[in-house]
């Protein structure tokens, strides 16, 4: 599990979070801080989807063609099966 929750999507996601939060503390809400949050809530959103089409191709399951690990998905299970 903690090779999901390590990965560099997800930590760059929150450390992104962590830097809005920061902002949004000294200044009023306007228009571009709605733009930052929304383009924060895509990318945690995508990593988190990354990390279910990871762990569902490691599992034999079928991942979407357009998930970055479509094609992997032999692999992924092979090494889950070997360990």
């Amino acid at each position: 599990m903690r090779k999901y929750l390590f990965g560099t999507g997800l930590i760059s996601a929150v450390t992104g979070g962590i830097t809005l939060l920061r902002g949004a503390r000294d200044s009023e809400f306007t228009w571009r801080e709605a733009l930052a949050w929304l383009s924060w809530g895509i990318t945690a959103a995508l990593a988190i989807g990354a990390i279910v089409d990871k762990r569902r191709a490691s599992r034999g399951h079928l991942i979407a063609d357009d998930s970055p690990v479509h094609g992997d998905e032999a692999k992924l299970l092979k090494k889950r099966i070997r360990n």
